[in-house]
């Protein structure tokens, strides 16, 4: 496994070191790049009732990068009944097949933890009126 992001933008942290003793054969300068260019890809998403991106809104919550780039995306939704439910996966998919060097992309739908407010960025929180 080359990274193993938990994507949490309230957190803005990224794990690259899941498995300690995993060593990926893609250099750590284009696993940052890759990355970087999958968040800027997931704020491309909105939910379409709610004026946010997905990654602001705290949708995302793990981002695998494995050593032949294919990327492993587990994702929510606001509410299990959400309009879009069968649309927004293949949103977030093909935004990330955008990221050069990408060579596959899987994308899971849990509610497993539920999304709630708290995930949310600040940035969202802002964009909302909620702080």
């Amino acid at each position: 496994m080359a990274d193993d992001m938990s994507l949490n933008p309230s957190e803005q942290t990224a794990d690259t070191s899941a498995d300690s003793e995993a060593v990926s054969v893609i250099p750590q300068d284009e696993l940052n790049r890759l990355t970087d260019e999958l968040i800027t890809a997931f704020k491309t998403v909105f939910d379409p009732e709610i004026p946010v991106d997905i990654y602001e809104l705290g949708l995302i919550y793990k981002v695998d990068i494995d050593d032949d780039r294919k990327v492993d995306i587990d994702m929510t939704l606001t509410a299990p009944g959400c309009p879009v439910a069968g649309d927004m996966p293949g949103w977030v998919e093909n935004a990330a097949r955008t990221v050069d060097g990408i060579k596959d992309v899987e994308v899971r739908l849990t509610f497993d933890p539920p999304w709630d407010p708290s995930r949310m960025s600040d940035e969202a929180r802002l964009a909302l009126n909620m702080l």
